[in-house]
Formats: structure tokens, sequence, C-alpha cells
């Protein structure tokens, strides 16, 4: 399998295109929308490369000569990115993307947008406002794919470390929430500790270090980042490799395909996600049409190193971890599986900014 054919087997859109209709070829005297996305975090690669697969996308394919686009980075507060999206609104653009601070409190502030007339998609940590189009990868099935590989491992029992990931993002409650429910069917497993990960390999390594001090036997490991963090620091306390659920970051494909022992499930979120947003708002504001659903969701296979028994029904859209095939040491380690939608040619050199 081709990197090619992986990202295209990861992202199904026929049906989403069927809902919102084509977007129209350009015509020269077509004004390009202004169109702004609002980010308030950027501390790891998946935001960067997701920033860069949004701009990349404007400019080729489809959406070329379309959109004008500009990027708000807000810092990670909530109330700086209501401040920030307040002086958006004052702009009067065509919509708005927002990879958002809070599911509740940016609420009033997006009403006040929608109210203005502005498109409103949230995406990846998606509002709940009734008036934003959320738009994200289906987190309930890929969490609980990843804590049903992690119970199949390890056979039912064993103690675990639980990332809660970014304090406040609305995934990490997610994933979190979905997690534990899996284990509750499962009392033989036991979470032991939890630690924060900030969606980033240093401070993974360093909560999963403390906890190792704390609790020196492990039997699994749950991160909503690189995963990678947490291999190190088992390395570094001279601990045996424990099984570990993780994000489907190029270099943590890698690291689990290149060291023995490592035993992974790494689950699949699309930067690209970025683009599918600025698409849906450039259809529906060509076209008028809307999705039947406020809700856009994508179900992406995740990669692994072992396939669990065929019971565990929703692994089987799993891709096994293999270098050159699915996994690749030549490309960025911060690279985010898939990198491209499948309506445009974005390549691992532009998504990965090298």
């Amino acid at each position: 399998m081709t990197l090619r054919s992986l990202c295209a087997s990861f992202v199904a859109l026929a049906g989403f295109v069927a809902a919102v209709g084509a977007t129209p070829g350009h015509t020269e005297d077509k004004k390009p929308y202004l169109i702004y996305l609002s980010n308030n975090f950027v501390g790891n690669d998946w935001r960067q490369q997701m920033e860069r697969v949004a701009n990349v996308a404007v400019n080729k394919g489809p959406l070329k000569g379309r959109v004008d686009l500009k990027v708000e980075n807000a810092e990670n507060t909530v109330q700086a990115q209501i401040n920030s999206l307040n002086n958006i609104i004052r702009q009067k653009p065509a919509a708005i993307l927002i990879d958002a601070s809070s599911a509740e409190a940016l609420n009033p502030t997006i009403k006040k947008a929608c109210d203005a007339g502005i498109i409103v998609v949230s995406f990846d940590q998606t509002v709940s406002a009734d008036c934003a189009y959320k738009l994200h990868s289906d987190f309930d099935i890929m969490a609980n794919n990843q804590a049903e590989w992690m119970a199949s491992i390890l056979g039912g029992k064993g103690k675990v470390f639980m990332d809660r990931g970014l304090a406040g993002a609305p995934i990490s409650e997610q994933f979190e929430k979905n997690f534990g429910a899996v284990l509750k069917k499962y009392p033989d497993i036991q979470i032991v500790g939890y630690f924060n990960g900030n969606y980033a390999a240093g401070p993974e390594q360093e909560g999963v270090a403390s906890l190792l001090a704390a609790h020196p036997e492990v039997d699994g490991i749950f991160s909503q980042g690189y995963g990678t963090g947490a291999i190190k620091a088992l390395q570094n306390a001279d601990r045996p490799l424990v099984p570990i659920v993780a994000a489907a970051f190029n270099g943590t494909g890698v690291t689990c395909a290149e060291t023995k022992g490592a035993k992974c499930w790494l689950g699949a979120n699309p930067p690209s996600l970025s683009a599918e947003a600025i698409k849906l708002a450039v259809d529906i504001l060509d076209t008028g049409k809307k999705p039947a659903d406020t809700t856009v969701l994508f179900n992406s296979p995740g990669l692994t190193t072992d396939m669990v028994d065929a019971k565990y029904a929703p692994n089987s859209s799993a891709v096994k971890i293999e270098l050159g095939k699915t996994v690749f040491a030549d490309l960025a380690p911060g690279l985010s599986l898939p990198v491209t939608p499948s309506w445009v040619e974005i390549t691992p050199k532009e998504a990965s900014g090298n």
C-alpha cells in the first residue's frame, strides 16, 4: 500500500460531497470569500500541519482563487479565543472556521457570528452551538477501538496509566470518558494514575516518568498524543515496554515498527480536517445547500502492530504498521497520517513544511 492509497483509504467523502454539493468551477469574476480560521493552540505538530494544509488547499485544486484565508492564533485560553473571535466578527467574513478551546464557552460568541450571517464551521475540537457546523473524526469509535484493543492485548487484566490530554479540550474529555467507559467492562483493569500529555511528547514523557516513580509496575498506557514520550519514559526508567495507544503520527508509527517489543494502536485524526472545513464553508456559500445534519463525521482506520481477535469487530478497519508501506522512515516524524483529502493533492512535503 502506497502513501497515496493509504491516505485515500482513510478519508471517505463520497456521501459528504453529495450532501453539500460540488464546488462550482472558478470564474474570474467571482470574488474570493474572506474566511478566517480561529485556532487556540499551536504547541504540537498536528496543529501546525493543520494550518499548513489549510493554506495549501486554498491555493490549488477546486479552492484555488476562491478563498482569502486568514489564520488567527489566539493564546491557549478560552477568553483569548473569545476576544479573537469578536475581532474577527467585526471584519464581517463570509465564514469562520474554529478549532475550539471549549465546547460550550464559545457558544454566545458563535451565535453572534451566526446572527450576523456568517457561516461557522467548528472542526477537530468542536463546539455545541446549534448554529455551527461540526466536522470531526469519530472519536467515539476511535477511543472505543483503542480501549478494546488494549483490553484484548492485556487479556482483560492489568494496571494502566491514562492521559487526560489538554486541559479543557473537548476531544480530551471525550477520549478520557470513552476509554473509561470501555474499561468499566473489565474490572480487572485498573487505572492507577493520570497525567496531562498536552498533545506533546515532552509533557507526555514527564507525566509518565512521574507516574512510574510512584507506580513502577504498569501494564499499558493510554496516550492521546505521540506515545513516543511514554516509550522514552519507560526506556529511561529501564522498564519493559508495555502496550500503548496513541495518535497516528508518522514518527510514532516508525518507532512502533522499529522498537523491539513495542505494541501500538494509533488512531488517525487527519489535520486535513481544516481543508474539509474550508470546502464545506465554500460549498454552502456557493450553493446554499447545507448538510442534512450539522455534524459531519469522519471514521479513519487506525494503525496497529497487533491485530486483535475478530470478536472486536471495530478493529477490523485497522491497518498494519509496516515500514515503507504505512509508515515512512524518510518522512517527518511529526507528520500526521493521512496527509491529504481525496479532492486535492497535498504532498507529504507540503503537509510537513519541509
